[in-house]
C-alpha cells in the first residue's frame, strides 16, 4: 500500500455490501401460539411481521463469514487484501477467540488486524467509523466490518416484551478509497450510560439489582423494560 495515500484525493467509504439470513422464518402468527400476543399488537408497536431464526449448526461466526464473502464479491476485493476485520456483535459464539478472528481466518486475510466490538444496536455505526479512521491513517487499503447476531439464542420465549423483537442474521461492508466527493464525511460517536439497566444480557456475572428485575431468573437471556426504552 502507498504510504502517501492520505495525500491523494478522495475519501473512504463502502465499496461493497453483503448479507446472510437464515432460512427459517418465525411469523407473528407463530408467536401467537407461544405467548399472549397478536399479529396486530406486534405490527402496531414494532412494524415487525416476521424474523429469521438460525438453524442447528449455524452460528454467529458462520453467518458473519457468509455475509463477509458476499460483501467481498460485491466489492470485487479478495480476502487477502483486507487489512482490518471488525465484527460487531452482542452474541459472540465465544468471548475468545474473537468472531473477527474466525472471519479473518476463513477469508485468508493473513496479514490482518481483527477484533470484536460490542455496541449493541449501534455496533455497525461504531465499526464503520473506526474502520474509516483506520483507513484514513494509511494503515491498510481495505477494511471489512461485519454485524452478526444470534439473538434468538438469548431470547426468553416466555417474555412477550422481548421475544417479538429479535431475530438472527448478518450484514457486511467492505471499505476502501472512493473518488473525490464520496465516502464517509465525518463521524460523531457518543454514549449515554444513564439507561444501561433498561436492556441487559448477562455475561459472567449479574448485579443484585438486575437479578431482582428479572424476578430471580439468572438466565443468559435478554431482559428489557420496554416502556422506558420506548420513551
Amino acid at each position: 500500500m502507498d504510504n502517501n495515500m492520505n495525500q491523494h484525493s478522495g475519501g473512504f467509504g463502502v465499496l461493497g455490501v453483503g448479507k446472510y439470513v437464515p432460512e427459517r422464518v418465525l411469523t407473528n402468527a407463530d408467536l401467537e401460539a407461544i405467548v399472549d400476543t397478536t399479529d396486530e399488537w406486534i405490527l402496531q408497536r414494532t412494524g415487525i411481521s416476521e424474523r429469521r431464526i438460525v438453524a442447528e449448526g449455524e452460528t454467529t461466526a458462520s453467518m458473519a463469514i457468509k455475509a463477509a464473502r458476499a460483501a467481498l464479491e460485491n466489492a470485487g476485493v479478495d480476502g487477502e487484501s483486507i487489512g482490518l476485520v471488525i465484527v460487531t456483535t452482542a452474541t459472540p459464539d465465544y468471548y475468545s477467540p474473537a468472531m473477527a478472528s474466525h472471519v479473518q481466518h476463513a477469508l485468508g486475510a493473513k496479514a490482518c488486524a481483527a477484533f470484536d466490538l460490542n455496541a449493541a444496536c449501534t455496533g455497525s455505526i461504531y465499526g464503520l467509523a473506526i474502520a474509516e479512521s483506520y483507513l484514513r491513517s494509511g494503515a491498510c487499503e481495505f477494511a471489512l466490518v461485519v454485524g452478526a447476531e444470534t439473538l434468538t439464542r438469548v431470547t426468553d420465549w416466555t417474555d412477550r416484551r422481548t421475544c417479538i423483537l429479535f431475530g438472527d442474521g448478518a450484514g457486511a461492508a467492505v471499505l476502501g478509497r472512493l473518488p473525490e466527493g464520496y465516502g464517509i464525511l465525518s463521524s460523531l460517536l457518543r454514549s449515554d450510560g444513564e439507561g444501561l439497566d433498561l436492556i441487559t444480557i448477562p455475561g459472567l456475572s449479574i448485579s443484585d439489582e438486575d437479578l431482582l428485575r428479572r424476578g430471580g431468573k439468572h438466565g443468559r437471556t435478554i431482559w428489557m423494560d420496554g416502556a422506558k426504552v420506548m420513551k
